[in-house]
C-alpha cells in the first residue's frame, strides 16, 4: 500500500521533554568509541567555554529516532514498518547539545517521493529547548521498499 501523500507537510505534537544528562551523554561517546574529554569532564568542557559536558553531534538521533516512530506508529500514513529501511540522515546544528538541556523534538513530514517502487519519506525534526531555543534540525529519510504505487 503506497504511503498518503497528503501527510506531506503534516507536523506532530512535541515530544516529551528530555533532560540530557551527563551519564546518557558518556554513555553515547563511548558506544561511537569517541574518546573526546568534553564527552565526559565538566571542567573540559568548561575550559572551551562550554556551560557543561558537551553531547557528540550525533547525540540528536537519541531524540529524533523516537520522534519518527510517530510517522511510522501512524495508522493512517500507510507504512509497513517491515519494509522499512533508514535511507538518510543528517543534522543542522544551532548550538551543540550540552548536560542539562531539556529538549523536545516537533516533527514534519517535509516530502514524499517514489523512486523505483519505493516510497522515500523526508521527515524534518526541529530540536528546541522547553524555553524554545533551537538547538538542532535533523533530516532524515526512511524507504518504504516496494510500496509505492
Amino acid at each position: 500500500m503506497p504511503v498518503d501523500q497528503s501527510y506531506i507537510g503534516r507536523v506532530y505534537p512535541p515530544t516529551r521533554p528530555y533532560e540530557v544528562g551527563r551519564e546518557k551523554i558518556r554513555e553515547f561517546a563511548d558506544a561511537i568509541g569517541d574518546p573526546n574529554p568534553i564527552y565526559r569532564e565538566s571542567s573540559a568542557a568548561q575550559a572551551l567555554g562550554y556551560p557543561d559536558v558537551v553531547a557528540p553531534p550525533t547525540f540528536a538521533i537519541v531524540l529524533t529516532l523516537p520522534a519518527g516512530g510517530q510517522v511510522i506508529r501512524d495508522p493512517d500514513f500507510g507504512i509497513d514498518y517491515s519494509r522499512v529501511v533508514h535511507g538518510e540522515q543528517r543534522f543542522v546544528h544551532h548550538r551543540p547539545i550540552v548536560a542539562g538541556d531539556v529538549l523536545q523534538v516537533v516533527l514534519t513530514v517535509e516530502d514524499i517521493r517514489v523512486a523505483a517502487g519505493n516510497d522515500l519519506v523526508t521527515n524534518r525534526a526541529e530540536l528546541v529547548t522547553i524555553e524554545g531555543e533551537q538547538v538542532c534540525t535533523a533530516y532524515s529519510v526512511i524507504v518504504a521498499r516496494g510500496t509505492a504505487a
